[in-house]
């Protein structure tokens, strides 16, 4: 997704001006949440000891690239308990950005972001909530998950990143792989479980409980919701173990706590593909230049299994080339991850299979550049390693990758996409089985909205109408031809998202109806 052009306005009267104050006191006026803390430890230093959740207002964090909403924006932590289940445990620091509404007559109920992952970087979210109109008019609230990027502490692991750069010119699923990945995991574990940190507490019922602290450390009576992937699920679990306080949620590319595991991950993938399917053969141009679209897919992923390429080729961020191994794996990988745009799909397919294979390396290639840092790696593997991989073992994901896809290589369907090797990766991480207290449908009459994108390989579509059985004010809506993460790719999904927190049980769908996808790139035969 290109980055989006966006604008902040500037701080204005009433409630919204309230909660700015509330940010811009000093760390001696800090809001608590249940009580005072005893932390006086400097933002450079290590977690320390605290009795309770408060906030302290301080200056906002400094990406490498500047985003312009932070300039206004009013930012402290939230401190929290490390462990809930410890008391006089470790304090842990969550980065808290506030970005004032544009509006000069802002609705008083801020809307708090959730982001996805788990791990991803939060506060680069911020440009594309921002163009999407989320701070129009109510502020915005950003928080990142515990152990993210400028968190205190902050569950890097390069020792993953550096894997990851390099895996680009490595089979996919060889046991070579898979030694250098686990690896790198047991590395990245050791060091964090040295420095003291709890990677058990680092899951998905204390995220749900830092946001329901962070609402009352701000004074905020009532705010909407909105989370996308692995926020959704996020989102769930707060709305499940929190209502208090929830005006409205909005969950955009849904992935429901009842269903997210690895065998979920072949669902999504086979869902996506299909609906892509279907749309090139409704499109006469696509269905004439590209006729037997899923067959040719079939067959390269078989091939390329069998035989796999090694192509040197520069990444398109720029830079010298690098060496890539296309093979089955990889291939679906890069479908799954919109490595190239859906339009361009059918194409990339068709090229492939007449020995033209560049489209796709230059997507591979792009993996080999790496943020340090930038993923909380240890969040990432807590959450799905403690939620996601329990209650599944490897023959489960290797029937529903063969349920998806049976003409695919058994190597292929045994790796859930985007999570290989999970089984022997979860082994390493040793967190507790958290399946039973995640995997619980939420049931709420508060106004919810799904938004999924019926070319979403990641988490499909039809997951919002079964997760939206228990929830009794609930509207669905699919836009045609986008993938994962909706809101910011649609103009048509922003509107809807507004005309939600303006009206959550009568959002207006309207404009729903005349979306279709983007036509399909047509190259010569």
């Amino acid at each position: 997704m290109d980055e989006h052009g966006f604008h902040i306005g500037v701080p204005v009267a009433g409630a919204a001006l309230a909660l700015l104050t509330t940010l811009g006191q000093t760390s001696a006026g800090a809001a608590p949440a249940h009580g005072s803390a005893t932390d006086t430890a400097g933002p450079g230093t290590g977690p320390a000891v605290a009795a309770a959740s408060r906030f302290v207002p301080g200056p906002c964090p400094k990406p490498p690239e500047p985003i312009e909403a932070l300039a206004t924006a009013r930012c402290g932590v939230l401190e929290v308990p490390e462990n809930r289940a410890r008391p006089g445990g470790r304090t842990i620091k969550l980065a808290v950005a506030v970005v004032p509404p544009v509006s000069a007559k802002p609705a008083p109920d801020p809307v708090v972001f959730m982001a996805g992952g788990p791990g991803g970087e939060t506060f680069d979210d911020i440009p594309f909530l921002v163009s999407s109109g989320l701070n129009k008019d109510r502020a915005l609230i950003v928080m990142a998950q515990r152990g993210n990027l400028y968190d205190t502490p902050h569950l890097a692991c390069p020792e993953l990143d550096h894997f990851y750069a390099r895996s680009v010119g490595l089979p996919s699923y060889a046991p070579q792989t898979q030694g250098r990945m686990l690896a790198a995991v047991k590395q990245c574990r050791d060091r964090l479980a040295a420095d003291g940190t709890d990677l058990s507490a680092y899951n998905s019922t204390e995220n749900a409980a830092d946001f329901a602290d962070l609402r009352t450390a701000l004074g905020i009576k009532e705010w909407n919701v909105y989370g996308h992937s692995y926020g959704s699920n996020l989102a769930l679990t707060y709305l499940r173990l929190h209502p208090q306080g929830i005006r409205a949620v909005a969950l955009d590319s849904a992935a429901p706590a009842p269903y997210v595991s690895l065998p979920f991950a072949w669902a999504g993938a086979r869902e996506g593909l299909d609906n892509l399917y279907k749309a090139c053969a409704a499109e006469p141009r696509c269905k004439s230049r590209y006729p037997h679209l899923e067959r040719t897919l079939d067959e390269q992923v078989r091939k390329l299994d069998a035989e796999p390429l090694m192509l040197n080729v520069p990444p398109p961020q720029g830079g010298d080339p690098v060496k890539v191994v296309l093979d089955g794996g990889a291939l679906v990988n890069l479908l799954v991850a919109k490595a190239i745009p859906f339009a361009d799909v059918p194409a990339a397919i068709d090229e492939l299979a007449r020995g033209r294979p560049e489209r796709l390396a230059r997507a591979r290639a792009a993996g080999s550049v790496q943020v340090e840092g930038q993923t909380a790696h240890g969040l990432t593997q807590s959450v799905v390693c403690g939620e996601w991989v329990p209650d599944h073992s490897p023959a489960d994901v290797l029937e529903a990758g063969r349920r998806a896809f049976p003409r695919w290589p058994r190597s292929v369907q045994a790796q859930a996409p985007q999570l290989p090797f999970q089984d022997p990766v979860c082994r390493i991480w040793n967190v507790p089985d958290r399946t039973a207290a995640q995997r619980v449908a939420t049931t709420s009459s508060v106004p919810t909205l799904f938004f999924n994108g019926t070319f979403d390989m990641k988490t499909g579509a039809s997951w919002a109408q079964k997760t939206a059985r228990t929830l009794s004010r609930s509207t669905t809506v699919q836009v045609p031809g986008i993938g994962h993460w909706v809101v910011p790719q649609s103009p048509c999904a922003q509107k809807v998202l507004e005309s939600f927190f303006s009206r959550p049980t009568a959002p207006d769908t309207a404009c729903v109806a005349g979306l279709t996808w983007e036509p399909f790139t047509i190259t010569p035969k």
